[in-house]
């Protein structure tokens, strides 16, 4: 089911932090456990969040309601919740705006519940296990436009990948590689968590440049978010 799309726009909040002066707003939390909402308040008014830019909810259809009524900067869901799975939250958010950066924060660590999630679009997975501080840097990385993955989950993925591939065929000697070095180089600064500004003042090249490398290395891994990107120049070995 396509949620239709309305033409509001995320207001900003001010935060106190020099380095990040304004916190992109309003933030979205699905999450049923009142404890963990507690928690994940008190990380995002440390980060310079307004207690009026945090709406949560702890239901699929209420979080859908929302998305109807108003745009939201940043979501943060739960992958279990009492009406249904927040995977499926995940994949009408991401097809109603793919560009919105989606954090799962959730307690499930098994391999299907991880590929199915990131598939659906989510940016990042960090579990609730961890430290306020783990969970704040994954907030301020998903708000750059990076991709953070919880070491444990990064850990389980990359031993699903086969790292000893058979011998290339002849063809496969002969054929170009599937991105070029500056490709890889700029696909590993992604994976760090840098925006496109902050890989451009490291490479020295425009963002503009940057931009337009990222979106041959979407074309080139027939993938459309930077989450995707990373694993699936992984699973080819492109990327270590």
């Amino acid at each position: 089911m396509d949620l239709p799309r309305n033409t509001s726009t995320p207001r900003v909040a001010a935060a106190p932090d020099k380095l990040d002066s304004l916190l992109p707003g309003p933030v979205l939390v699905v999450e049923d456990e009142p404890l963990a909402q507690a928690r994940l308040r008190d990380v995002l008014v440390s980060l310079g969040y307004a207690e009026d830019a945090l709406v949560f909810t702890d239901r699929v259809a209420s979080a859908r309601a929302l998305f109807i009524e108003q745009a939201f900067a940043i979501a943060l869901i739960d992958i279990g919740l009492p009406d249904g799975s927040g995977i499926e939250l995940i994949r009408l958010l991401h097809e109603r705006d793919p560009a919105l950066p989606i954090l799962v924060v959730s307690t499930w660590s098994t391999e299907q519940a991880i590929v199915t999630a990131l598939q659906a679009g989510a940016t990042g997975y960090v579990l609730k296990e961890r430290d306020e501080l783990e969970i704040s840097l994954s907030i301020r990385s998903a708000l750059r436009g990076g991709a953070p993955i919880d070491p444990f989950i990064a850990r389980h993925i990359l031993a699903l990948i086969d790292v000893s591939p058979p011998p290339p065929t002849a063809s496969q000697k002969t054929r170009s590689p599937l991105l070029s070095p500056r490709e890889v180089e700029i696909l590993t600064l992604v994976s760090k968590g840098l925006t496109n500004r902050e890989i451009a003042d490291v490479l020295s090249l425009s963002r503009l440049t940057v931009g337009c490398h990222i979106k041959n290395i979407y074309k080139k891994l027939a993938v459309n978010s930077r989450t995707q990107a990373i694993f699936e120049a992984r699973s080819q070995g492109l990327l270590f």
